[in-house]
């Protein structure tokens, strides 16, 4: 997904507050065509604002229907509406709803009493009020939880903002912000580890895949170029170097309902290819995102959880937190629902236990792994914490998967505090 500044009027390439930019599906036509926002709920949680905020002021601005609690995540407003449009819209909501009138930071709560809307800056201190003009304000008033509480989403995109942005009470603390201090961030080193804007990764997908479903090819069953039979796949996957042969184990997938599994499936298939592909390009960092991508999705399978189990353990190998990084544009066109993130973590549990056979220093970067993926939102709270509360067979031996959760236990036991810690806050607001 292509990153840009929250507040856009900002070039500074290292400011650090980012979120994606809009993207959006056009679906119907005439009187029923409609679009849908496919990264409405990214984009609100990057503004620590719930996605019913965003939809409705799009709504307002533009005159027309929305929906605001779609179930499976499809936000849609009436009408065709470009991208471009909606992300201009959006700058309009960040100055009126986001942004503080004094410091122009993105990290601000929002406060309903008595009738008012305020914006409570967490980085100067400085309390402002919202218009109450303002057709999305009085829809804000309407709609007010009646205990106050910021949702699920709001609360991780605050903590978010305060760990990136190095807000003023962890300056204070002399915490959060220090780049000369030793003291690892939760979220790891922003240098490294923070994707860049992907404009081309997202153009060349969709060019490249636009011509994948667009062409139509007639091949005769003898004419194929490479022989898939399960004789022959296995007689290449014994030919590949012993570091990739050992490391793909693609079945034992007892979630298989699909009856793709055992044998020579689609996802042997991609899992070789990945694999031949490193040793053609000397190594698996040199194997590009798109070609991954789109030989996926020529196999019909970029939108399966087991896709996301094989590329675990075939674009990562025991430089898997420098590979995170690099990879996670691609991986979160994927793992977009709570199966692919089970699926997600579950290959690389089954990773860890296979490189830690030469490199027992893996169970270490346990979690560093995890703060990655929840840094480029790759899991969330709910799944890895539900994962890290019991060991399982599903993927790997049980004491292997014992050992993964017992070194996930800091990643965890911070992710359980920090949310508590935000639930008290709530709470103590309330009183007041």
């Amino acid at each position: 997904m292509a990153l840009v500044n929250v507040k856009r009027s900002n070039a500074d390439p290292f400011y650090r507050y980012k979120m994606e930019r809009i993207q959006t599906k056009i679906e119907g036509k005439g009187n029923g065509i409609k679009t849908v926002v496919v990264n409405l709920s990214s984009v609100a949680q990057s503004l620590a604002r719930p996605g019913a905020y965003l939809i409705k002021y799009f709504g307002f601005e533009l005159g027309a229907q929305t929906n605001i609690d779609p179930p499976d995540d499809r936000w849609i407003i009436n009408g065709a509406h470009d991208a471009s449009k909606l992300q201009e819209l959006l700058d309009g909501f960040i100055s009126k709803f986001v942004l503080c009138k004094g410091c122009e930071n993105p990290e601000t709560d929002v406060h309903i009493k008595d009738d008012s809307i305020t914006l409570d800056c967490k980085a100067c201190g400085r309390q402002t009020s919202v218009i109450k003009t303002l057709k999305l304000a009085s829809y804000i008033l309407k709609n007010a939880p009646k205990k106050g509480k910021k949702d699920k989403a709001e609360r991780k995109a605050a903590r978010k903002a305060k760990q990136n942005g190095g807000g003023k009470a962890d300056k204070e603390n002399g915490s959060g912000g220090d780049e000369n201090s030793d003291q690892p961030s939760p979220y790891g080193d922003d240098k490294n580890d923070i994707a860049s804007d992907d404009d081309a990764l997202t153009r060349m997908i969709k060019t490249q895949a636009q011509g994948l479903e667009n062409k139509e090819v007639e091949v005769k069953d003898d004419e194929w170029a490479v022989d898939m039979s399960a004789e022959a796949v296995k007689a290449r996957q014994q030919s590949l170097p012993d570091e990739f042969k050992q490391k793909l184990v693609l079945n034992g997938d007892d979630e298989d309902e699909e009856g793709e599994g055992g044998g020579n499936t689609l996802y042997d298939q991609l899992g070789i290819w990945i694999q031949e592909q490193a040793e053609e390009e000397d190594g698996v960092d040199n194997v590009d995102d798109v070609d991954i991508y789109l030989k996926a999705k020529e196999l019909g399978i970029d939108a399966k959880h087991r896709t996301v189990l094989v590329l675990v353990q075939t674009i990562f190998d025991e430089n898997i937190c420098n590979q995170i990084g690099k990879r996670a544009s691609m991986l979160k066109r994927i793992v977009n629902t709570e199966r692919h993130e089970k699926a997600l973590l579950g290959g690389t549990e089954r990773l860890i236990g296979q490189l830690s056979k030469e490199h027992p220093e893996m169970f270490e970067k346990v979690v560093k792994i995890l703060q990655l993926y929840y840094h480029h939102d790759l899991i969330s709270e709910e799944v890895v914490t539900k994962w890290g509360s019991k060991a399982s067979r599903k993927y790997v031996d049980l004491a292997t998967s014992k050992k993964v959760r017992k070194a996930a236990e800091p990643f965890l036991t911070w992710l359980a505090e920090a949310e508590s810690e935000e639930e008290e806050s709530d709470e103590e607001e309330d009183d007041e």
